[in-house]
This record gives C-alpha cells, sequence and structure tokens, in this order.
C-alpha cells in the first residue's frame, strides 16, 4: 500500500489557525513526529504531504497547512499556498480554537461551494473550559457537530477516525470500466521517444497494466514501429489497443476493424475529469483562428524535452491547424490561473500526477467562467478526425 500513487490517495487536509494544532494532530493521528510542533506562531511555512494508511480508508495523504490568520511578512504567500490546497482536498479537517469567526466561517462556506465534505475539531481541548458550551455555539454557527480532541492526550481520536471513515465513503473509479471482460486480450501500443523514462514505463501506462492484470486480460505490448508484427503474432484481433495519444492516427491506420480503439490520456480524462465535458469543449476546435488563444496545462513538472507532447508536439499540431500566429500559454504543475476569461480554449493534460477532485475542480472553474476545456487525447482525436471512432 505504500506503493499507492499519491494521486490514487484520498487527500485529507488540515486547516486552522496558527497554533491551533494541526500538526499536533496529524503527528498523533498518525502515529509518526511528521510535522514540525512548536509554540512559535507560523511554524508551517509550507503545505507538508505524508502519506499514510488509515483503517477503513486505506491510501491516504495527509496535509498540514500554515495557518490561515497569518500576519508575518510572508503570511499572504503562505495563506496563497494554503487555499492552493482547497483544490485537491477530498475531505477538510477544520481546527476551531476558542477564538473563532469571520475566518472559519468564510473557509466552511468554500468547502460548501466545492462540495468537500467538512469535520469540525474543537482542538486542544484539555487546555479549554466550557468544552460543552464551545461545542454548542460552534455546532449552532456552522451547522457542524464538532469533535472535540487533544491531540496530547488521545482524546477524541477515535471519533475524528470514524468521522474521516464515514466522509470518506465515495463510489469506486476505475480506469478501464466498462471497455473490458476477463479474458480480452488488450494491445498497448507505447511508442518510446526522447521523452520517454529509461529504465521504467511512465505511471499511465504502469497503472493501466496493473488493472488489465487484475482484470485477467491478456496484455500485448509493443511499439508504434512494432505494431504490425505484434498484430500478427495473434489469432485473433485484440479487443481493445491503447495508444499514446501522438500516435493515433499512425495506430488508427493499423487498427483492425473488430478492435476499439483509445489512448492512456482518454482513459485517465475519463478516470480523473469528467470526459463529457472534455468532448464538448473539443468542439471549440472547430471554432480557433490564428487570432484564438489556448491554455495548454500539465499536471506533472519536468524540464521540457525535444520530443514532449505538451510543449512540442501538440502547439506544433494546433498551428499547423490554425497558423502559426495561434497564441499559446503552457503552464505546469499547480500552477493554473484563476482567471480563464482571456482564453477561447483550455487543453489538459490526461492528469496522472492529480487526484480526481484536482481535476474536477480545474473543470469546475472552467465551467463557471464559461470556458472550454478538452484534453490532450481528445484534442489529438479531434485534429486527426477519428474522435467518433474512439472509446471514451
Amino acid at each position: 500500500m505504500q506503493q499507492t500513487p499519491q494521486s490514487e490517495r484520498l487527500h485529507i487536509a488540515f486547516f486552522g489557525r496558527c497554533n491551533s494544532g494541526k500538526s499536533s494532530l496529524i503527528n498523533a493521528l498518525t502515529g509518526q513526529n511528521i510535522a514540525v510542533v512548536s509554540n512559535v506562531s507560523g511554524t508551517t511555512t509550507d503545505p507538508v504531504s505524508k502519506p499514510i494508511e488509515l483503517p477503513a480508508l486505506g491510501a491516504c495523504v495527509l496535509i498540514d497547512t500554515p495557518g490561515y490568520d497569518d500576519t508575518s511578512i510572508l503570511g499572504e504567500q503562505r495563506i496563497a499556498q494554503t487555499t492552493k490546497v482547497v483544490d485537491k482536498t477530498d475531505i477538510a479537517v477544520l481546527l476551531f480554537t476558542e477564538q473563532w469567526g469571520d475566518d472559519e466561517r468564510r473557509w466552511i462556506a468554500e468547502f460548501r461551494a466545492r462540495e468537500i465534505p467538512v469535520i469540525a475539531v474543537l482542538s486542544q481541548c484539555d487546555r479549554l473550559s466550557g468544552v460543552v458550551t464551545l461545542m454548542q455555539a460552534i455546532e449552532q454557527d456552522t451547522k457542524l457537530k464538532p469533535i472535540a480532541v487533544s491531540a496530547t492526550q488521545g482524546e477524541g481520536l477515535p471519533a475524528l477516525r470514524e468521522a474521516l471513515a464515514a466522509a470518506g465513503m465515495r463510489e469506486e473509479r476505475t480506469i478501464l470500466q466498462g471497455l473490458v471482460n476477463e479474458g480480452d486480450t488488450v494491445l498497448l501500443v507505447m511508442p518510446q521517444d526522447a521523452s520517454a523514462p529509461k529504465g521504467r514505463l511512465i505511471q499511465p501506462q504502469v497503472q493501466t497494466i496493473r488493472e488489465l492484470l487484475d482484470r485477467r486480460c491478456t496484455v500485448v505490448s509493443c511499439t508504434t514501429e512494432g505494431m504490425p508484427a505484434a498484430l500478427a503474432s495473434l489469432a485473433q484481433p485484440p479487443h481493445l489497443i491503447i495508444t499514446d495519444s501522438q500516435v493515433f492516427d499512425a495506430v488508427y491506420k493499423l487498427k483492425p476493424d473488430a478492435s476499439r480503439l483509445t489512448s492512456f490520456s482518454v482513459l485517465f480524462a475519463r478516470y480523473k475529469g469528467d470526459i463529457n465535458t472534455f468532448v464538448a469543449g473539443a468542439k471549440m476546435l472547430s471554432q480557433l483562428t490564428e487570432n484564438s488563444r489556448v491554455l495548454i496545462a500539465e499536471a506533472c513538472t519536468h524540464v521540457p524535452q525535444n520530443e514532449d507532447i505538451g510543449r512540442v508536439k501538440l502547439p506544433a499540431m494546433l498551428r499547423r491547424k490554425f497558423g502559426s500566429g495561434l497564441h499559446i500559454d503552457i503552464v505546469s504543475g499547480h500552477e493554473f490561473p484563476q482567471d480563464l476569461t482571456g482564453y477561447d480554449l483550455v487543453i489538459h493534460c490526461g492528469a496522472c500526477m492529480f487526484n480526481s477532485r484536482h481535476v474536477l475542480n480545474r473543470i469546475a472553474r472552467a465551467r463557471i467562467q464559461d470556458v472550454p476545456i478538452t484534453n490532450y487525447g481528445i484534442t489529438i482525436a479531434a485534429l486527426t478526425g477519428i474522435l467518433d471512432r474512439i472509446e471514451y
């Protein structure tokens, strides 16, 4: 379980004022000294993540955040980092102290607007007097029933674990849901160009192979050049072909009529995001001109390479189609504009490095601002004229 990618873990973030006990609570929950604890205000300067296994929840990542009332010289930047954590938060644990009010109300409103489950915790209850009265006041004002917790004494930790387990119940989503059955033969076409890491496969390929094996499928792998030989070695056409999106056109031309086709990027678009929104967003491609503005968003951060799909190949395809003057901005990692209204289209990667909540929050931001958003694989399929002939 410790090998579970962070993007596949339930993200539980702890929010509260400076010195409200967030770091101590995380340490108590995990039984480890993960977060630095100090009486000095602003000890946690950046979000700190810790992968952990929790009973009834399985693979999680706990996120410690800077206090949202930080008034130090770097306080504004620290609060901005805390705000970014909300984008990927599956469950918010909000710590209350006897000093609570408008700040907590604003954060609760933000969590509710994003449909993020919130667990209220009355922190450091062993140091407080009038705990029952304080809890009643919090519940009456926020409509949240707080859990009184003492990280040092262990009080309330079982109740908090139960609340986390209840909030973490969610419908299981899988990469290949509805696309394969036990015994199917699946051909994976994985070009090994300069951008492919030496000695290993990239995460979408690894996760897809693992799920295919778990589903008792027969997996055959090849490069684009090796695809004819791979097909010839099979007694029957593969039930499904999964390819790297950048070779959609070449693979489609070699595909047997009986085989269905999709790509790793498309699979992860529907696994992590909203595939219907991505397909609808691709319709904007027919309206782009040389004067349009496009944002390309990559979830991962890496040094650009000559054959990079998001920074090199996809922009080249778009400019060949719509003109060399097409304006394209590229962002990576957690950088994503709050204001998208200057763009005619957002094209997002498969987001294998993000959890689903993070991707859905970006989609929601685009939808609220009425900016079409689509995905790498969907875009390439549309540009090559095969979007209506692939599986999504």
